[in-house]
């Protein structure tokens, strides 16, 4: 696309890790190889992933004392803890837009969980458009199936009304507490009225959705905020061209495909999550690779069969690999999905539950609650994920991905948005 005589000036804003980042930045870059100026708004420590893709960084807040938080992954309280710890970050977004030059035709791309924030810009900047971008299928409210509300699975005979009534309970009772006073103390600074629940207030604010994920991973559901685009999973990888490294291509050729564990990037509770490994991986006589950036939740001395490394890439990686066992994360999901690997979920809160029942779903993997994770099940949930059914359908299922990813729809709707500024 040939760039306009007059650039749009897109601001991006994302929270938590690099798994919430990279699909955005996926995003940014479209935008600015159309020839439009892109900021990224995020956590600090987010700085060279942003810096590796040349496009301009402001930093916000983080809080790290987040992750050794216990409620963080905590299945119902999880939620509140990442509110609580994104407040500040998001609290700098209002001050920033009021400080671009008037004439500037700007528009907010924003993480769900920065909206309230985005409708104060409004109020600040009138006539500014926002789009929300879902990362996740449960970022989306509905009350249509598959029904997650935390770990539990609501029946499907269960009536909408019903439904309806549990979502607005879960509100009352886990996150208005929470967010709404910060949120309505906010709105009365700039003369905006208050708001009566979170969910509902959140849904409504964005004048253009879109969902990071396909169709075919979640199709579309009749109480999903409209307009709404679909894209794809558009995975972002900081170094594509990067071989694995000298340690893992031996240790891959040594022997099996091994079986790779990972709690996520930002987990630093997950010891029992690594010892129920090791001990399922023994039992088991399978080679394993753990990836954790936190080597202190590791036992000091591994078996021969079992490799630690901090990072690896998994596009690099997962072609090598019998069972990717991880956390639900999306990012982390896509990337198995993409090359074909079959999956062993432990979700432990979040979209995580919601995620892995899609995993099910389709027919790629199993799950098992890490509430529930002990050796012995993580051994059961082990042979089912490695079985030929699911590696089968696995393989039929990466086959979606040969194709164009979505980037140009989203980068389209995006542009024509701007263009109502």
């Amino acid at each position: 696309m040939a760039p306009l005589s007059a650039p749009n000036h897109f601001v991006v804003v994302t929270i938590g890790s690099a798994g919430d980042l990279f699909p955005l930045l996926r995003v940014a870059l479209a935008l600015a190889q159309a020839g439009h100026r892109v900021t990224v708004l995020g956590p600090t420590q987010h700085a060279p992933y942003v810096a590796q893709a040349a496009l301009t960084f402001h930093g916000l807040p983080a809080d790290e004392a987040v992750l050794d938080h216990p409620d963080l992954w905590h299945p119902t309280r999880g939620l509140a803890v990442v509110w609580r710890a994104t407040r500040p970050a998001m609290a700098e977004l209002p001050g920033f837009i009021a400080g671009l030059p008037p004439e500037q035709r700007a528009l907010l791309l924003v993480h769900p969980l920065a909206l309230p924030e985005a409708d104060l810009c409004r109020a600040l900047r009138p006539g500014l458009k926002v789009a929300a971008a879902y990362l996740a299928p449960s970022n989306l409210p509905t009350v249509h199936d598959p029904l997650m509300l935390g770990p539990y699975r609501v029946p499907r005979w269960l009536p909408l009304r019903a439904r309806r009534w549990l979502w607005r309970r879960l509100g009352d009772a886990l996150l208005n507490p929470v967010a709404l006073p910060d949120v309505n103390a906010a709105r009365a600074r700039h003369g905006l009225a208050p708001v009566t629940d979170l969910i509902a207030h959140i849904a409504a604010l964005p004048d253009l959705s879109l969902t990071l994920f396909p169709e075919w991973f979640a199709p579309t559901q009749p109480d999903w905020p409209q307009p709404l685009v679909r894209g794809d999973f558009p995975l972002y990888d900081p170094a594509p061209e990067a071989a694995l490294a000298p340690a893992v291509a031996r240790f891959i050729a040594a022997g099996a495909p091994p079986v790779v564990f990972t709690p996520g990037t930002g987990n630093r509770q997950a010891a029992h999550y690594f010892r129920c490994a090791l001990e399922a991986s023994a039992r088991l006589g399978l080679r394993a690779i753990l990836l954790t950036p936190h080597r202190a939740q590791l036992p000091e001395h591994l078996p021969s069969t079992v490799l630690w490394q901090d990072y690896v890439p998994l596009r690099t990686l997962l072609p090598h690999v019998a069972v990717l066992v991880h956390h639900g994360g999306i990012g982390t999901l896509a990337e198995a999905l993409r090359a074909g690997t079959p999956q062993l979920v432990v979700p432990l809160a979040h979209d995580q539950f919601d995620n892995a029942a899609r995993v099910e779903a389709l027919g790629v993997g199993s799950s098992l609650h890490a509430a529930r994770l002990v050796p012995s099940r993580l051994v059961a949930a082990l042979r089912r994920a490695g079985s030929q059914g699911i590696a089968a359908r696995a393989r039929e299922v990466s086959a979606r991905f040969g194709g164009p990813d979505g980037i140009d729809t989203v980068r389209d709707r995006l542009l024509a948005l701007a263009k109502q500024v």
